[in-house]
């Protein structure tokens, strides 16, 4: 968290910032700037400019101005606050609180109003100008021969290979373990080991289940959620749900109907 269902929703509020000059560009914390730039080159290459364009590839939101482009990722905790409005109001990962003091970037527009990313364990960070082409097709936009080629070229996991952020960008571990339940396919399996059947229903499921979750507001709406418990159930037969490393994440499947072949 956040997934690309929580990114694809801050890019959506961000859209309210497109052309609008900016005042000033405050980073607390240095560390927060990765790709070799620092908070100097970042305030110098935005002030004065205005973004233009707030675009998404997997889980890394991207803000275009003239001078630059501004690349947001977000950890497991950050969220995207744009003139006091919050897309997302909860991260499964992160405390209810709503803390200032975890603000990372605060971009002030002359008409007095912010962009923020506040992100309570900092593990996000701002980059400017990141290399795109280090990302694999976005989520939303996988086509089946994609995703047969990504699949059948590793015998890695299939929960890993969907994880994998050069190969499909935007999933992330709550909505892999939905997907695949939905699916009815075991993460340990494989990726290689898939039919054409399987490959296509997991397609299926995985354009459904991103349509509805941005529909219901975030990666943890899914169906299975409440029951990723050491002592959950399935939601949809009542057998107890397996708990699982996969891809070093922790991972639930169903004992039953995401059972792995013989």
């Amino acid at each position: 968290m956040p997934e690309g269902i929580e990114v694809e929703l801050y890019r959506r509020a961000a859209l309210v910032a497109l052309g609008r000059p900016i005042a000033s560009v405050r980073i607390p914390v240095a560390a927060y700037v990765r790709g070799g730039s620092d908070r100097r080159e970042i305030e110098a290459r935005l002030v004065g400019e205005g973004f233009t364009g707030a675009r998404r590839r997997g889980k890394l939101l991207l803000l275009d101005s003239p001078g630059a482009v501004l690349g947001l990722r977000f950890g497991m905790t950050g969220r995207l606050i744009v003139d006091g409005a919050a897309p997302v109001e909860r991260l499964e990962y992160a405390s209810d609180r709503d803390d200032r003091a975890w603000d990372r970037l605060v971009v002030t527009f002359g008409d007095g109003g912010t962009l923020r990313v506040r992100d309570q364990r900092r593990l996000g960070s701002v980059e400017l100008d990141p290399d795109e082409g280090a990302l694999g097709v976005d989520a939303f936009e996988v086509q089946g021969s994609q995703l047969a080629s990504i699949l059948a070229t590793s015998s890695r996991p299939l929960k890993a290979r969907l994880l994998d952020q050069a190969r499909i960008a935007g999933l992330g571990n709550l909505l892999v373990d939905e997907i695949l339940w939905r699916a009815s396919l075991d993460p340990r399996r494989p990726a290689s080991s898939l039919t054409s059947p399987e490959r296509r229903r997991l397609l299926r499921h995985l354009r459904a289940t991103l349509d509805e979750l941005l529909r219901r507001g975030g990666s943890h709406t899914g169906d299975l959620q409440e029951q990723r418990h050491r002592d959950g159930v399935c939601p949809r037969d009542g057998a107890p749900m397996k708990r699982h490393r996969v891809g070093g994440r922790t991972t639930y499947a169903c004992s039953v109907h995401q059972r792995a072949q013989d």
